[in-house]
């Protein structure tokens, strides 16, 4: 082989590459997308879990729209009040948190409480169940199907599946959201972490059907509002719903309650 040859091939390689390299770094300064100090530091501060509890799609898209002024500084659900002091200290404004939540059930048919129209054998998934004939084995188109669609979502183990319900457990809950998303049924809300009385139902039908299939469902009956005093719970198409900002947590609902569904 030609060694002249060899060592042109070589050099043109090295010049080649050379001026790429060149090339590369006057682009990156050219082009370069100018990140805000700010940003930096409140990302730092986030947890990292990109859940997208904040409404943002991570961590690093909530940073941004907090540097912004786009979104307030108590945003990550997952940090709470600690990281959004942190945050307000960068952004120098007041970290007022908002309320803690935490996500709630609104179920109490448990297996032995519940009625079972027939034995369901396939995908454990309550998106792909809800879609069969009678969306799984109980009778209750309300109410928890307990296939764990919310347990597969929850990137925090706050929620389990207890005696065919999901179940959640408040202080690792950081209210992400995620599983009110993963439940088809809409069964789980978000709800202040200082309510002391849920109603532990969803059922729509009237009291008959629902004592039916279910004997922990709201049967309609309306006790529950004429004890309130603070006219914080009314009926709603049958069903007994709180109003968590005017309730004092008196409990004299669920005192009243005949089926003991408001805990």
């Amino acid at each position: 082989m030609d060694m002249i040859a060899v060592v042109a091939a070589t050099a043109i390689v090295g010049i080649v590459g050379l001026l790429i390299g060149v090339l590369l770094g006057v682009a990156s300064e050219k082009f370069k997308v100018e990140v805000d100090e700010k940003e930096i530091l409140v990302r730092a501060e986030l947890p990292g879990n990109n859940c997208g509890g904040c409404g943002f799609a991570g961590c690093d898209a909530l940073a941004k729209a907090i540097a912004l002024g786009q979104a307030p500084v108590g945003a990550c659900p997952v940090g709470g009040a600690p990281v959004a002091e942190k945050i307000g200290a960068i952004m120098g404004v007041s970290a007022e948190a908002a309320e803690k939540k935490v996500a709630f059930v609104k179920c109490k048919g448990t297996c032995d409480k519940t009625r079972v129209q027939y034995n369901y054998t396939g995908i454990a998934d309550c998106r792909k169940v809800s879609v069969v004939p009678g969306a799984g084995e109980k009778s209750c188109a309300y109410g928890c199907m307990g296939y764990g669609s919310c347990v597969k979502a929850c990137q925090f183990d706050a929620i389990h599946i207890v005696d065919g319900v999901a179940v959640v457990d408040k202080e690792k809950c950081v209210a992400c959201g995620k599983c009110t998303e993963a439940c088809p049924l809409g069964l789980i809300e978000l709800v202040p972490y200082k309510a002391e009385h849920l109603v532990q139902c969803n059922s729509h039908d009237k009291g008959k059907d629902v004592k039916a299939k279910c004997d922990n469902g709201c049967i309609g009956c309306s006790l529950c509002t004429k004890q309130c005093e603070f006219d914080a719970i009314h009926m709603d198409n049958n069903l007994a719903v709180i109003d968590y900002e005017k309730c004092t947590n008196c409990g004299k609902c669920a005192a009243k309650c005949p089926s003991k569904i408001i805990k």
